[in-house]
């Protein structure tokens, strides 16, 4: 009998690169973020098991600079992320990471940030626009998450475009330099997004998936491990290991796939839906 090789992706093939996601660290987060949101206990062994792999951190724009030739990435590079702007981003987050030395990428909602502007975003703790130049100087590299936290794949062409590009124009503006990097709100993408983005100006964007990344990955499609608050120090460890997770990158899957075109009759009937 003919022995079955079983199916691989191309990241099975690569290095595997762990890209993590966080959103809020806090004690007490409102309900609807609970599930992805860590203590700062928690974060800080989080943190610190990232520092005992001997991984070297890099920021997604270095990433995407090895992924598409630009410059070398190290042997063993993770990447650290966040979501949204919680207010703890820019105080105790920013800090413990800055004490380990270890630069990370924040995705800003740019409508969540200020006042009168509106989002999708339920109330939560939330950082202000005005703060996003002293995570630059805490070692983070900013970018856009867009300006409502709309559900991407499910937008008009028109209103994809205004999320995209006005996120960024702000977001440029508060800086004083380019924003280059994106991410889709709660990972939610097709091709068509993916189009979007580099036509807004966008050099990478990244995704969820809950996968491990590789040297092979998508630069508008960047797996990234969504940490929960069950997640534990041996988890982050196997992440570090290169284990614990499949790797990008991959096609997507037939449920994938039918929840977006759910999702996209539901907007046409509800309109813009949060991304969460």
């Amino acid at each position: 009998m003919t022995p079955v090789t079983p199916k691989t992706s191309r990241g099975d093939h690569a290095p595997r690169i762990p890209v993590l996601l966080y959103h809020a660290v806090m004690d007490d987060p409102p309900a609807w973020i609970a599930e992805f949101t860590v203590t700062p206990r928690q974060f800080a062994a989080h943190l610190d098991a990232v520092v005992a792999s001997g991984r070297t951190p890099v920021t997604v724009g270095t990433l995407v600079g090895g992924l598409t030739g630009g410059v070398p990435l190290p042997p063993r590079p993770v990447v650290l992320t966040f979501d949204d702007g919680f207010a703890d981003l820019p105080g105790a987050t920013a800090e413990a990471l800055a004490r380990r030395g270890l630069p990370a990428t924040a995705y800003l909602t740019t409508g969540a940030l200020t006042s009168g502007k509106g989002s999708l975003l339920p109330p939560a703790p939330m950082m202000t626009l005005a703060q996003a130049p002293s995570l630059e100087r805490h070692g983070l590299e900013v970018g856009g998450h867009t300006v409502t936290h709309a559900q991407l794949d499910t937008l008009r062409r028109p209103e994809l475009d205004r999320e995209l590009r006005e996120s960024k124009a702000v977001l440029e503006d508060v800086l004083g330099h380019e924003v280059t990097h994106l991410a889709y709100p709660h990972g939610y993408n097709s091709r068509a997004v993916r189009v979007a983005a580099r036509r807004a100006g966008y050099a990478s964007a990244v995704a969820v998936r809950h996968a491990l990344s590789s040297g092979t990955d998508e630069p508008y499609r960047i797996a990234r491990l969504i940490v929960r608050r069950g997640h534990t120090v041996a988890d982050v460890t196997a992440w570090m290991a290169g284990e614990g997770a499949r790797a990008a990158p991959f096609p997507d899957s037939a449920a994938t796939v039918g929840w977006r075109l759910y999702r996209r009759t539901r907007a046409m009937v509800r309109g813009p839906q949060f991304a969460g």
